[in-house]
């Protein structure tokens, strides 16, 4: 609209011809011509032309002189039109590109202006992306590391045989981790979440319960301590965030709800069993291992364990040690780097064997005499003189608890303490006995 606008204004501003040209003027307007017409575009074209002019001004004939007007005005036409069309055309032309430019260069300022407004999230969402982002901070991964000696140049190297993840406790430097994470390394490796990595020492570890502490010398200012909750109170169907590093990968999130309380896992090292576990259908993967287990408020409530599958992959089903026995463990090793758990001092028999022998109980294989139970006088399995078996005591119950397989008594030892007191019941040959017992620690922990 701009360049027609130009055109119409360029075209109605020109000039109407002259009608009449005088003899006497002839050379005037000739020389008047040549300065006013472009010759830039065509100087040839106006040589005859101007040359007739001049020679117009001898000329008695007064037709010559009006044919000669007609062809100089003609002429004068033809040029200034043929000009005038070609700058309207140049016009035109620039006016379409420098119409577009602007219009490209409006959209690209524009869009340089423009923010973008923030993704819409739910309510839940963003309360799962600060709980994230929250307590990120506060898992580390842990590199397992082991000595290997090369078999050419006998050097002894240092390889990764494991990894796994774990929690900051403290603004003292202890992690904690699961036990089977760190078990078997030479040398131990902790990665925060600002990917700076720092060599960690082992405080201590239950492989009972499969708990492990470290410990970093780092910054305070870059350990950020995780809540710690309650896991007590935890019911069915409430949801839970498992944060990991699983397969290597960087800190991952995964989402579900407790799916099960109170179950029961052995422990990968000892096979002692693990009460109150709390199941999840939380993703958990290799490497996911001691990573904490949240609720919806961000709180510590378990470390992530093992998974229920044959294939090695999250199959659905998780297990977690609750927060509450963690706690009490990492206590006792990082104050005394040690967990002082009880025992009777005996070796029994798998409870397969004594279903067959038509009781239920724990079958003593063997009670050393500098253990509670041996000096206790309980009597272990042996053979005669003539190799035939006689069976030792079967412990029946413990303070009146009924004992029924190897997982009953242990559960019932985690609920005492060293220098307990305990009368064990006992099924000697055809009749029972009370055999009062003191529990100790284990002989190597004292």
């Amino acid at each position: 609209m701009a360049a027609y606008s130009l055109i119409s204004t360029h075209f109605s501003a020109t000039p109407s011809p002259p009608t009449t040209v005088s003899r006497s003027r002839a050379s005037e307007f000739s020389h008047s011509l040549s300065k006013s017409l472009p010759l830039h575009r065509n100087p040839n074209r106006l040589a005859p032309i101007l040359s007739a002019l001049r020679n117009s001004s001898h000329s008695d004939s007064l037709s010559s002189g009006c044919d000669l007007r007609y062809g100089v005005h003609k002429f004068f036409l033809e040029e200034y039109f043929f000009s005038s069309a070609l700058d309207s055309l140049f016009v035109f032309c620039a006016s379409v590109v420098l119409s577009v430019g602007i219009f490209i260069a409006d959209v690209d300022s524009a869009s340089a202006f423009v923010v973008n407004s923030p993704r819409k999230l739910q309510s839940d969402e963003l309360a799962t992306v600060r709980l994230f982002q929250e307590n990120t901070p506060s898992v580390v991964y842990i590199t397992n590391l082991a000595s290997r000696q090369d078999a050419f140049t006998l050097d002894v190297l240092e390889v990764p045989q494991g990894s796994g993840s774990g929690f900051v406790w403290d603004k003292y430097g202890h992690i904690v981790t699961n036990y089977h994470v760190i078990h078997g390394a030479s040398d131990l490796k902790v990665t925060l979440a600002d990917q700076t990595t720092y060599d960690a020492k082992v405080v201590g570890f239950d492989q009972d319960k499969d708990v492990a502490v470290l410990r970093v010398d780092a910054p305070k200012d870059k350990l950020r301590p995780i809540p710690v909750g309650v896991s007590a109170d935890l019911l069915v169907g409430q949801k839970v965030y498992a944060i990991g590093n699983p397969f290597g990968l960087d800190h991952t999130l995964t989402t579900g709800v407790i799916s099960g309380l109170r179950r029961e896992i052995s422990s990968a090292a000892t096979g002692r069993p693990i009460q109150d576990v709390i199941q999840t259908d939380a993703a958990i993967n290799p490497g996911n291992s001691g990573g904490p287990l949240l609720d919806s408020s961000g709180s510590l409530i378990g470390i992530n364990t093992a998974i229920y599958s044959p294939s090695g992959a999250s199959s659905g089903v998780g297990f977690s040690i609750p927060v509450d026995t963690v706690s009490g463990i990492v206590d006792q090793l990082v104050k005394f780097g040690k967990v002082t758990r009880p025992i009777l001092g005996i070796k029994f028999a798998p409870d397969q064997s004594v279903e067959q022998l038509g009781v239920s109980g724990v079958l003593v294989l063997d009670a050393p005499a500098s253990g509670p139970a041996g000096k206790a006088g309980l009597l272990p399995t042996k053979r005669d003189a003539y190799g035939r078996l006689i069976l030792g005591d079967i412990i029946t119950s413990v303070n009146g608890t009924k004992v029924n397989n190897g997982s009953d008594l242990y559960r019932i030892l985690d609920q005492c303490k060293v220098g307990d007191k305990v009368t064990v019941e006992v099924l000697r040959g055809d009749h029972k006995e009370k055999i009062p017992v003191i529990l100790e620690p284990k002989p190597d922990e004292t």
